[in-house]
């Protein structure tokens, strides 16, 4: 038995140095110019991380403001209404992005997270249920769960394709919505009127926070992410685990503080032609813990792990018995879920449910968001804030050829350009960071 372990202790060494080696040279930096030093390393490996969306960002600003008409590209009026706009293409991508680490992906979103949606404003009208607006609520998005499990299930257990499923599921989900719309109750639903609850509905995306409360509330959010940051970092430090500078830890408190400052600051102008409308609106606290769930659950917990690992490399992850069909069940239950609350602010927006919502484009523009900020198509790499840095790219096209005035047929050439370059990066990434790893070896 002692020679047949020999080769196995023998190989031990090995497995540690290459395990040594997928480690990200920057977390185990000890100080900020060893962690630049990797990050530059990192970089011109193929891996740009954010770079490239910060950059277009940036670009998009630029541009926009310099031939927009009146240069109110920049005006505080247009920010908050750009933020409004791309909230709905940020929280679908933050759903998407829970397939796409896998590998897989969900064509369905808007039109499963559209019959949610219709369910929640319908079940709201006085003239026939009244219900309260937190029931509807939860009502619409049980609805976005079971649709959820269904297609997961079919693509987990049944070992059918997701693209298969989830574009029949796009046909199904978007002829239900319609039934819900056109049959149902009230027939196309309005948020408009003096009830409670459909007030509470239309306040979702429309509403604001009194501004003395938003400044109060900011405050308390940059505190506690603060607190979370330092001590997260310092326990990881003093139990002799990978813990980022500290240097760096002061400048991401920093930033957090600089943008949330940032943000209040222009929300809180008045922004109304006649009369007052400031502060925060209700929209943005509501992405935001969106955000911070999902990148706790992704970046915090044992499931994150699971779901990067199966991404990485499905047969690795079922040796190591993770339940790859549970995983990936549960990564497009919180898919379908996540859209619910995507249309329910889009209903939100709109003042009403509507049939026409353009299903196929808000997938396109989904998916693009979380790919051009950095998530591969092909699964194992991305985070949850590539959904809010990418979908504030394709808001920023969006938000600037509405000033612009183009038509609606400029809009899909550059929606299929930008899906189209996203795949380009994707892919060129990949193969940079792979010839990358050849040299090496």
């Amino acid at each position: 038995m002692a020679r047949a372990e020999a080769p196995e202790q023998a190989q031990d060494p090995t497995a540690a140095a290459a395990a040594a080696t997928e480690v990200p040279p920057e977390l185990v930096a000890q100080s900020l110019s060893e962690w630049l030093r990797a990050w530059l390393t990192r970089i011109r490996s193929g891996d740009s991380g954010v770079l490239p969306v910060i950059l277009a960002l940036l670009i998009i600003t630029i541009v926009f403001q310099a031939i927009s008409p009146n240069h109110v590209f920049l005006s505080a009026g247009n920010l908050v209404n750009l933020f409004q706009q791309s909230a709905v293409f940020m929280v679908l991508a933050m759903g998407e992005i829970f397939v796409i680490l896998l590998g897989e992906i969900d064509l369905s979103i808007a039109y499963a997270g559209g019959v949610g949606a219709a369910v929640t404003v319908q079940l709201v009208q006085p003239a026939t249920t009244k219900w309260s607006w937190w029931a509807a609520i939860i009502a619409g998005l049980l609805v976005c769960i079971l649709i959820g499990a269904l297609q997961g299930s079919l693509i987990t257990r049944l070992r059918l394709s997701s693209l298969i499923v989830t574009l029949a599921g796009l046909l199904i989900w978007q002829g239900t919505m319609l039934i819900i719309l056109g049959l149902a109750f009230s027939g196309y639903p309005s948020l408009a009127g003096l009830d409670a609850n459909r007030q509470v509905l239309y306040n979702l995306m429309n509403g604001t926070i009194d501004p003395i409360i938003s400044w109060i509330g900011t405050g308390v959010i940059v505190i506690a992410m603060a607190a979370l940051l330092w001590f997260g970092d310092s326990r990881r430090r003093r139990s002799g685990l990978v813990a980022p500078p500290v240097s760096l830890t002061i400048i991401k408190i920093a930033l957090i503080a600089l943008i949330s400052t940032a943000v209040v600051a222009i929300c809180n102008v008045n922004r109304a032609a006649f009369g007052t409308l400031a502060g925060v609106p209700w929209v943005i606290p509501i992405v935001l813990a969106v955000f911070l769930a999902w990148m706790t659950l992704l970046q915090r917990t044992k499931f994150g792990r699971y779901v990067y690992a199966i991404g990485g490399n499905p047969e690795a992850a079922r040796r190591a018995g993770i339940n790859l069909a549970g995983v990936r069940t549960l990564c497009f239950i919180i898919c379908s879920f996540t859209a619910g609350i995507g249309l329910l602010l889009y209903a939100s927006y709109l003042g009403g449910m509507s049939g026409n919502i353009n299903g196929g484009q808000l997938v396109l523009y989904a998916i693009a968001s979380v790919v051009l900020a950095g998530t591969s198509l092909f699964g194992g790499r991305g985070k949850v804030i590539h959904g809010i840095l990418g979908g504030l790219v394709i808001g920023g096209i969006y938000n600037g050829m509405g000033l612009l005035g183009l038509d609606v047929r400029w809009q899909f050439i550059v929606t299929g350009l930008v899906l189209l370059v996203a795949i380009t990066i994707d892919s060129l990434s990949r193969r940079s960071a792979t010839s990358g790893s050849v040299a090496r070896v």
